[in-house]
């Protein structure tokens, strides 16, 4: 076992460090009067210390070994466009399995459930024109060390975090720290690297509230006012540096849209004397809403970054989820069995705008990104649980909308990782 100063001894070095710390000069003048009363061996030490607890004082998020590390990591051409691309045959497979995490939500867990095939596991996405690098859970902690990273969605939001969780587990254990009553809130902190990881659920982003029927029961119908924003989740984002914000499926259902005291208009209603719109149209007017009212967060951080995940398309064919509809491929399309014009992908092009005209018009300093994974994973109807899910209240419907874990979900992070080393 590798020895150990003394107490006493790494008491006087951390309060000398203090001093060499917060006043140089007087360190120099102190190591010219005393320099010849130390052995040279001493004099070595002295020296390397105050080198860097002088020099790398600058950044108290990241380690002198995080600084080295991050340094050697491949970087990505900032014009290159990561998510035009296809998907490549990667013999590695993924960097963790079903039992290697013991995080994995068992509706998440498809080989458990009796998934058999493995093929879905060995394909990477390439960008054209550039090299995404494989999740590195040792970078990726160190670019987050000291920080705040929450996920803010549905239930799609929440199996991107529960995907990174599974990936960052490989390098540092993470302690879960809190659950609320319905496990729809969550938080785990990697004490090592002082990094927080949650998700805070919202159906809507914005404020919702959902019609109840004569004997106070949901009705499946909703109300959203876009003038105010869900505090659910808001409140906290004060306390973050990393927000990633999404929300999606939801949205295709009976909703009416307000503005304060003006209803603008409803989804899927058959109401007379109202304005019929598209979900395309309410993508729209929910993430202006949402983008306004973060961009005037007076008591946010001024460099809290907010990543846009664009909505992750479902892949059931033969029918709807609740029509027998399945999801039974187990290899990913190319970019020519995809349909560009879809749904999906004229939504994801409403949320991009809409974060555009926001910023552009917005003079305030605030740092946005988005990780557009509709095209990329509009490919990859292999990914998702299918009937493998386990869910004993739902026997005989499948899952095509969330992804398996491990499963091509976890390309995901590697974006996440691109994004935020631009932003470093």
């Amino acid at each position: 076992m590798r020895g150990y100063a003394s107490w006493d001894d790494r008491h006087a070095t951390m309060k000398s460090s203090s001093i060499f710390r917060e006043n140089p000069e007087k360190t120099e003048r102190w190591m010219v009067t005393n320099m010849w009363r130390l052995t040279p061996l001493l004099v070595s030490s002295l020296c390397i210390t105050i080198f860097f607890t002088v020099v790398y004082h600058q950044n108290p998020f990241k380690s002198i070994s995080d600084r080295n590390f991050l340094s050697l990591q491949p970087q990505i051409d900032p014009e290159c466009d990561l998510f035009k691309g296809h998907w490549v045959r990667d013999k590695r497979g993924s960097l963790y399995t079903n039992s290697s995490c013991s995080t994995i939500p068992d509706s998440k867990n498809c080989f458990k459930h009796g998934r058999q095939d493995r093929d879905f596991l060995f394909w990477r996405w390439k960008p054209d024109g550039c090299d995404l690098p494989r999740f590195n859970p040792k970078a990726f902690l160190g670019l987050v060390r000291g920080k705040k990273m929450n996920f803010i969605g549905d239930s799609v939001a929440r199996n991107h975090m529960e995907s990174l969780l599974c990936l960052l587990s490989t390098e540092e254990t993470p302690k879960d720290i809190y659950t609320d009553g319905e496990d729809r809130n969550r938080i785990w902190y990697f004490p090592n690297h002082d990094f927080t990881l949650s998700t805070s659920w919202t159906k809507f982003l914005v404020s919702e509230q959902e019609r109840v029927d004569g004997n106070k029961k949901g009705t499946g119908v909703f109300d959203l006012d876009i003038g105010k924003i869900d505090e659910k989740w808001f409140k906290d984002l004060p306390n973050t540096d990393i927000a990633i914000v999404s929300a999606a499926h939801w949205f295709f259902r009976p909703i009416f849209i307000h503005r304060g005291d003006e209803t603008v208009g409803c989804i899927y209603c058959n109401s007379p004397n109202m304005t019929q719109i598209t979900p395309e149209e309410g993508f729209k007017l929910v993430y202006s809403a949402l983008f306004k009212h973060i961009l005037e967060c007076e008591k946010c951080k001024e460099d809290l970054v907010t990543v846009l995940r664009t909505i992750s398309p479902a892949h059931f064919e033969n029918g709807t989820w609740d029509t027998g509809g399945a999801c039974s491929r187990t290899n990913p399309f190319g970019e020519s069995q995809i349909d560009l014009q879809s749904n999906e992908m004229k939504i994801r092009t409403a949320q991009i705008k809409q974060l555009e005209g926001v910023t552009k018009r917005h003079k305030k300093a605030k740092q946005f990104a988005v990780l557009d994974v509709t095209k990329v994973m509009l490919m990859r109807p292999d990914g998702h649980p299918n009937g493998n899910w386990g869910n004993k209240w739902m026997k005989g419907y499948n899952d095509c909308v969330h992804w398996c874990l491990p499963g091509p979900v976890d390309a995901w992070s590697e974006f996440l990782m691109a994004i935020i080393r631009r932003f470093s």
